[in-house]
């Protein structure tokens, strides 16, 4: 009996998929990854010359929105909702297991390591709600917005996007956070100034290397994906 040839085009169709569910499952990893590094990192607060002051989440969080734009970019507003809503939920999974950590006890001859670890991880609640609901705002209007602005230029001008978006959504993200965290704690004046200082630091990192590296990720994926094995 002769053989039966494979479809080429099933096979190229099945190959593309397969290679279209591996990169997905990277971006969201690394995405995932990226904004619950930055609330470690937030713990920490950084000064420049002494007078603008902000967390270190701040440097790794425009990452995280280039990696929201290429989701968008690629695989649609749909699959980047979800992909925001299952790393929302990972954020809150982190904070009750690192809490229940604080909780447990630890020995004697550990307590400087157990005080350290306190010391990151008991969170005050109104920062938690803040960055929680900041993160939930910031992205689902970015990956919104993405969409849409794609739509006005026809897929054209990718930079138009990922600035256009960001330069929206980080709004969303950093006058809930701020407000939620800190309004009643620093005065008015403070208040205002981190919340613009974390727009325009956060808008700055976006535009000039969030976007570069969008660019190359979204060009870099697509090779991948329509790539033939």
């Amino acid at each position: 009996m002769d053989k039966v040839t494979e479809n080429p085009f099933k096979t190229a169709e099945r190959n593309t998929r397969s290679n279209s569910h591996t990169a997905l499952m990277t971006v969201t990893a690394l995405f995932v990854t990226l904004y619950l590094v930055s609330n470690v990192m937030a713990v920490k607060v950084i000064s420049l010359f002494g007078l603008f002051y902000f967390d270190a989440g701040t440097i790794t969080f425009p990452f995280a929105y280039m990696l929201g734009d290429v989701l968008t970019e690629i695989w649609g507003f749909r699959t980047a909702k979800r992909v925001i809503w299952m790393t929302f939920f990972c954020n809150i999974l982190m904070v009750v297991c690192t809490q229940i950590g604080v909780w447990l006890p630890s020995p004697d001859y550990l307590s400087e390591t157990a005080n350290a670890y306190n010391h990151i991880f008991t969170y005050v609640p109104r920062i938690v709600v803040g960055s929680l609901v900041g993160f939930l705002l910031g992205e689902l209007s970015n990956a919104w917005f993405m969409e849409k602005i794609k739509q006005k230029t026809k897929g054209k001008r990718l930079w138009v996007r990922t600035i256009g978006s960001s330069a929206i959504a980080y709004w969303f993200d950093s006058l809930p956070f701020v407000l939620i965290a800190f309004a009643g704690v620093v005065s008015t004046h403070d208040l205002l100034m981190m919340i613009a200082f974390q727009y325009a630091a956060k808008l700055l990192l976006e535009a000039f290397f969030g976007t570069p590296m969008a660019y190359a990720t979204v060009h870099a994926l697509r090779r991948f994906i329509a790539k033939k094995s």
